[in-house]
């Protein structure tokens, strides 16, 4: 946890027969593609030399993707260089000669007529105003948009305190706009992101839209606070009372009133892995309601920082999240830095207002850690009324987290309930009124010694019919004023407990038939 001076490795010798297609002739548009280790992120490198004799490759531009350097990298690729063309459906475009070489996916020659669609655009619609000026009331609806190039070469920047880094280019771009809608609309084969809430932006809605196989992003909303001398790519407006307004986001230069609605999201991060089907940072007050979101490498939905609040994440259903990378599940959160807003009263303040996250189905299954991840200083949730399926624990605080309140939720088959750190007096994690069927006997790491984790009236499960906690059984832990009004029993059937997140989640045990007339 927690941050550090940023950093990447500065080149790699591959050992022999790695890159069988070795030594290249041309590494000119060659780009190297390098897993930060853990798998948190991935880099993409040109090189500014390449070393035929000795097999060294060192690494130019690039290395941006990503805000949590390290020295050394993992698992690689190389691309873009003509010896690799080796398979059916790759192709290589010598910019030199302006030629496009294709290894053709059939038998025989390519037919004479067989289309090849070469994405030149990074952006496809501009919706671009101020917070004096803004464009107002624009309806995107029933389009479809689809053959962006990709852009995870293009400047990045690192949005807030989280672990990602961000271009802020979609094929959709919104900045300085109120009232726009995006509805009904198709994004697919996009080689970046396919929605930037950028900047200025009041009551945007995505609804009812479908997003597939896109090369970053599906829907990030990013703000601005004026830690920096101007506001980056694209536009590099100067920014006021720089550096000393950092965290200052009085003055509205960030998205509210969100609202992500009812859209399905699938296939996202297809080249940079640090992607997300929503992701935001310095944005308050989102709605995101009623979503399927499935197939990405890393976190499902990404909240990058404590700024404002206020956002309520409701009745969502994400699965198979985390696929290509470590850590995390289908939500995660952190709260690394400060931020002055009037979110919470009216009136500025650095307390953010509580985000509640409620009724969603969220399955942890790959690589799991918890279904809703809050890590390094989260503060300020309310996670209630979840069916939360898999993951390492139940509830997470860590590196200053505070504030988690976890209540009347559904945990399904995690290793522990629990596993928090110290927290001041006032600010002490919740954990109440929860079900929770455990594949061990521990409820978790629990803080308890004063000021204690609060837990209480939770339904264990184990398959003993036991479980411990501070190294107590439960009904020792009872007797020293822990797990008051906790039970614990054998683990139930699957039934059971499908039975028991139908009612949590208001779902019909059979399908609904509704006539119109």
């Amino acid at each position: 946890g927690g941050a550090f001076a940023f950093r990447t490795p500065s080149g790699v010798t591959p050992n022999a027969g790695v890159l069988p297609n070795s030594p290249y002739k041309d590494v000119s548009q060659m780009i190297i593609n390098v897993w930060r280790p853990n798998r948190w992120s991935n880099w993409m490198f040109e090189l500014e030399n390449y070393n035929a004799t000795s097999n060294n490759f060192t690494f130019g531009r690039g290395g941006n993707q990503g805000a949590r350097g390290e020295n050394v990298g993992g698992d690689f690729f190389v691309e873009n260089v003509f010896e690799e063309l080796d398979s059916p459906g790759e192709f290589f475009f010598e910019k030199a000669t302006g030629e496009l070489f294709l290894f053709y996916n059939g038998s025989g020659a390519p037919p004479p007529d067989m289309e090849v669609v070469v994405p030149q655009l990074p952006s496809l619609v501009n919706i671009s105003g101020s917070a004096w000026d803004p464009v107002r009331s624009v309806t995107l609806e029933g389009l479809t948009f689809k053959s962006t190039r990709y852009t995870y070469m293009e400047p990045h920047a690192v949005p807030s305190g989280g672990d990602w880094a961000l271009d802020r280019i979609a094929a959709v771009f919104l900045q300085g706009t109120e009232e726009v809608q995006v509805k009904g609309c198709t994004f697919e084969r996009l080689d970046g992101n396919a929605v930037m809430i950028s900047g200025y932006n009041r009551h945007t809605t995505v609804r009812d839209s479908d997003f597939a196989y896109l090369g970053g992003n599906g829907i990030v909303s990013w703000g601005y606070t004026n830690e920096t001398e101007n506001t980056g790519f694209p536009y590099y407006t100067p920014n006021s009372n720089y550096p000393q307004a950092g965290i200052d986001g009085t003055d509205g230069n960030h998205p509210r009133y969100n609202s992500i609605l009812g859209n399905s999201v699938r296939e996202v991060g297809l080249y940079e892995k640090q992607s997300s089907f929503y992701m935001q940072a310095k944005t308050a007050q989102s709605t995101i309601f009623g979503n399927v979101f499935f197939n990405g490498p890393r976190a499902g939905i990404n909240f990058n920082d404590g700024f404002g609040g206020g956002d309520e994440l409701s009745e969502n259903l994400v699965f198979s999240t985390c696929r290509e990378s470590g850590d995390h599940g289908p939500f995660n959160s952190w709260d690394r830095q400060p931020f002055l807003t009037s979110v919470r009263t009216g009136e500025p303040s650095m307390i953010m207002q509580w985000r509640e996250i409620h009724h969603n189905f969220f399955i942890d299954n790959y690589s799991p850690q918890e279904g809703v991840d809050n890590d390094d200083g989260s503060g300020y949730y309310r996670t209630h009324h979840n069916f939360l399926v898999y993951g390492g624990n139940g509830m997470k605080s860590d590196f200053g987290g505070h504030d988690i309140h976890m209540v009347e939720n559904i945990f399904a088959y995690v290793g522990q309930a629990v596993g928090v750190d110290a927290t001041l007096p006032g600010h002490e994690d919740i954990f109440t009124q929860n079900t929770v069927v455990l594949t061990g006997t521990d409820i978790g790491q629990a803080e308890c010694q004063a000021p204690r984790t609060l837990l209480s009236g939770n339904r264990y499960f184990s398959n003993t019919g036991d479980v411990t906690i501070c190294g107590l059984s439960l009904a020792d832990a009872q007797k020293v004023g822990m797990e008051v009004g906790s039970t614990v029993a054998t683990t139930p059937q699957d039934d059971d407990l499908i039975g028991w997140a139908r009612e949590l989640l208001s779902v019909a045990s059979e399908p609904k038939v509704v006539m119109f007339v």
